[in-house]
């Protein structure tokens, strides 16, 4: 049995990892700031069913603030799985200096955890955003990561970076692990399936940025949780892509979703975000081949634990923003 550090564990993929750790026989200390990136009624739901776990601690901090080093530097820890991030490409144009204390002054704390506590083992998650405006199909991890379009994706490069030079400095074993997009059950209300499972199942208007042709690779959030678990192995430095195997058009997902849900969508065009990428979809070789990873869900089966999971929480989830 382990014990691992898991921040952003109110968050969509900490939360799932954390609660298969748990299952596995392990014991989580959870840490999330709880903000209010979006709705927070989904990080409470969350954070809920993990508090109904034995063998899982939580504590409301956040991880940019330097003073959570000193409160961890007397803990062992068999790992750090740093998955708190401010996420959002949209966002980061607001706000970029939020996504610099999050993303790369939180990793940096992190690391400096894992080197107050000898520590030798840290994931960080970092996004298919940081491959920028026009790489190879699927995308490999050795495609250019230098240009990104957004804050979000250059603050997330600056992170990895930085883990590089923990890694060098303090043989930390480090793996960088890029997500694809992720889907499934109490997902992040701000991304595309979670708004459209609602916005369908409400007759609301279906809003798609652009001509809905662009395209996205998805895996469900078990197969990425699982994903992230096995990227706990030693493996030195790695940068590894997760997710996004499955390829389907905007257009073509509204229709599967319309489908499983069993409603006609009301859907309405509008001009395109510019800090949108045209396309993603995952080379995940490297995974395959270094974890052992195979995604286990398909599009359609994933979509209906998501519409299942929505149904039975359909009183509070139809309620929850979606911007």
């Amino acid at each position: 049995m382990a014990n691992y550090l898991v921040t952003g564990a109110a968050g969509f993929i900490g939360a799932r990892t954390s609660e298969i750790l748990i299952k596995d026989g392990h014991t989580v200390v959870g840490v999330d700031n709880l903000n209010e990136a979006y709705d927070p009624r989904v990080k409470e739901y969350r954070l809920n069913r993990l508090q109904a776990l034995e063998g899982f601690t939580f504590h409301k901090w956040d991880i940019s603030e330097k003073s959570i080093i000193d409160y961890f530097k007397n803990h062992q820890f068999d790992g750090v799985i740093n998955l708190a991030a401010r996420a959002g490409v949209r966002a980061s144009v607001k706000d970029p200096w939020v996504y610099v204390e999050s993303n790369m002054i939180g990793t940096l704390n992190m690391l400096e955890v894992c080197r107050a506590t000898g520590t030798k083992k840290f994931i960080v998650a970092s996004t298919s955003s940081i491959y920028g405006e026009d790489p190879p199909y699927p995308t490999p991890e050795s495609a250019s990561s230098s240009k990104p379009l957004q804050p979000y994706a250059a603050s997330k490069k600056g992170a990895e970076a930085m883990t590089y030079a923990y890694h060098h400095l303090y043989d930390i074993d480090v793996s960088v692990v890029r997500y694809f997009t992720v889907y499934g059950p109490a997902g992040r209300p701000d991304l595309s399936i979670f708004r459209f499972v609602q916005w369908i199942s409400e007759g609301k208007p279906v809003r798609v940025n652009g001509d809905g042709e662009q395209s996205r690779g998805f895996t469900y959030i078990d197969d990425i949780a699982q994903g992230t678990i096995l990227a706990l192995k030693p493996v030195g430095h790695e940068i590894i892509n997760l997710g996004g195997h499955e390829v389907i058009t905007i257009n073509n997902l509204i229709k599967l979703i319309e489908d499983v849900v069993g409603k006609k969508a009301i859907v309405e065009y509008g001009p395109p975000d510019l800090a949108d990428m045209r396309s993603n979809w995952a080379d995940v070789t490297k995974a395959g081949e270094l974890l052992g990873w195979e995604p286990q869900f398909n599009m359609r089966s994933g979509i209906e634990k998501l519409v299942e999971w929505y149904n039975a929480e359909r009183e509070w989830a139809s309620q929850i923003q979606t911007p």
